[in-house]
């Protein structure tokens, strides 16, 4: 095989990439240099196909990247799983478009179904007052997402494939968004991002990394609601998760309490 047609195969899985998941993975981003194949006779050398666009019609640019609006158009068609067949709304996600965090949950409840929007039941309430705690807000530097954008039935855990089917475009929501801090809520988040088995008591309040990440864990908020017991720990790991940002992004609650003054 020639350099060239290695070079046509390595792009046309960069396009399959970005076709399914919304974005190229940083492993597909950069093309390596290959080189010919020993062979023993020359094979032909295959010319890129040129399209040339009609004298009357300019010739379309290049595509710039992708958006969240593109990875949402895509979330919205997805059939990859069975959640799809269920579902009343998908919840892509919801926040600013440059957060400093972003935090991650497990999956859409019975509200988030209704509402098209993540955390909006009785849990995201408590995740607002969560958040406003640390002077975090999905109005002004955070921005929300779940491992998986449909509901399961009966608010159950996501199945392996569930969370591998939406996994392309939650990296490709967090390769757009570059946060400052990704806060994880519970056992699912957690696991998924890590790729682990261990549980959430083993996993929180601690940070680890994520592609150059800070990654933090604490309890979901639906655990809170059933045990006010862990109200406490959560509250200390919250307390690790702004000390971690105003060590790398000082201002980080500048907005917040912009807003909040104006409000």
């Amino acid at each position: 095989m020639t350099a060239a047609q290695k070079n046509q195969v390595f792009q046309l899985l960069q396009n399959a990439s970005a076709w399914l998941n919304g974005y190229v993975p940083d492993d597909l981003a950069v093309c390596p240099e290959f080189s010919d194949d020993a062979v023993q006779a020359p094979l032909p050398e295959v010319q890129p196909e040129v399209t040339v666009a009609p004298q009357n019609e300019s010739p379309k640019p290049e595509s710039t990247g992708i958006s969240l609006d593109s990875v949402n158009a895509k979330i919205s068609a997805c059939q990859n799983c069975v959640l799809s067949k269920t579902r009343t709304h998908v919840v892509p996600g919801e926040g600013v478009s440059n957060p400093v965090v972003m935090v991650i949950g497990e999956g859409p409840g019975e509200d988030e179904d209704e509402s098209g929007r993540p955390f909006v039941g009785k849990a995201g309430q408590l995740l607002d007052k969560m958040l406003a705690s640390i002077a975090l807000s999905r109005d002004s530097n955070c921005f929300i997402a779940n491992i998986v954008k449909c509901r399961p039935p009966m608010n159950r855990t996501p199945m392996p494939d569930e969370a591998n089917a939406c996994s392309g475009y939650l990296q490709a929501q967090i390769h757009i968004l570059k946060p400052q801090l990704i806060l994880a809520m519970g056992r699912t988040a957690i696991q998924n991002l890590l790729q682990t088995e261990k549980g959430i008591n083993a996993l929180r309040g601690q940070f680890f990394d994520y592609n150059g990440i800070p990654v933090i864990a604490t309890y979901h908020p639906s655990a809170l609601l059933r045990d006010e017991a862990l109200k406490r720990p959560a509250w200390e790991d919250l307390k690790k998760a702004r000390a971690k940002l105003a060590e790398i992004c000082p201002d980080y609650a500048a907005e917040f309490y912009r807003m909040q003054n104006k409000a």
